[in-house]
């Protein structure tokens, strides 16, 4: 067991947290963690770029022209895609990007990606996170206190204060630890664990 000071909102330590080696000290391999992120961030393609092919262009299939004698290119009807208004060549079609992988690489990712921020001193545990209102710059000092503005920050439960304080911080999201996953926590420097949030983390991981 990995063990980590808990720190209060002034940067105090408090007291001590236990990790589990199997969630938070776990050999990190940069390939799955690729693999598990581009696989993210290919789900959130929309793949809805369409255009109108041929067929589907509304207007007449008489040919403009007879075929031979005016010295002119064989042209067909007006729906042809040398024409304006006419179809589109090799446009794109809706499609999903979206892309599949095993639930145990997702499980290992997740664990690599939490032990990153581990090894690298990334980690802040801290015993509570309680704002009385909603305040952007109540929750900006207290940053600031721990010396963590580029922060992923992750509860037990719902905090609405907490989540509204920080929706004008763009280097700042709030997330549950239900909704924890590998994209959020590389992307931002800093992940600040409210200590309350280990259990639900190490339980889901080690199911």
């Amino acid at each position: 067991m990995a063990v980590v000071e808990v720190l209060n909102t002034n940067g105090e330590s408090v007291s001590e947290a236990e990790l589990s080696d199997a969630v938070f000290n776990v050999p990190v391999k940069p390939n799955i963690l690729h693999e598990v992120v581009t696989m993210q961030l290919a789900g959130r393609r929309l793949g809805t770029a369409s255009v109108k092919r041929r067929s589907d262009i509304r207007g007449s299939t008489r040919k403009l022209f007879r075929q031979k004698g005016t010295g002119r290119a064989r042209r067909g009807n007006i729906k042809s895609p040398l024409l304006k208004g006419g179809g589109v060549v090799f446009g794109p079609s809706p499609r999903s990007y979206a892309r599949r992988v095993p639930k145990k690489i997702k499980r290992m990712a997740l664990k690599m990606a939490l032990s990153s921020k581990f090894q690298d001193d990334e980690l802040v545990v801290l015993d509570r996170f309680e704002l009385d209102q909603i305040k952007t710059g109540k929750l900006l000092k207290i940053l600031e206190a721990l010396n963590r503005e580029d922060a992923l920050i992750v509860t037990e439960k719902e905090d609405k204060n907490l989540e509204l304080s920080s929706r004008n911080l763009p280097w700042t999201k709030v997330l549950r630890c239900e909704g924890l996953n590998v994209y959020d926590i590389l992307k931002y420097k800093h992940l600040i664990l409210l200590e309350s949030s280990i259990s639900g983390i190490e339980r889901r991981l080690l199911v």
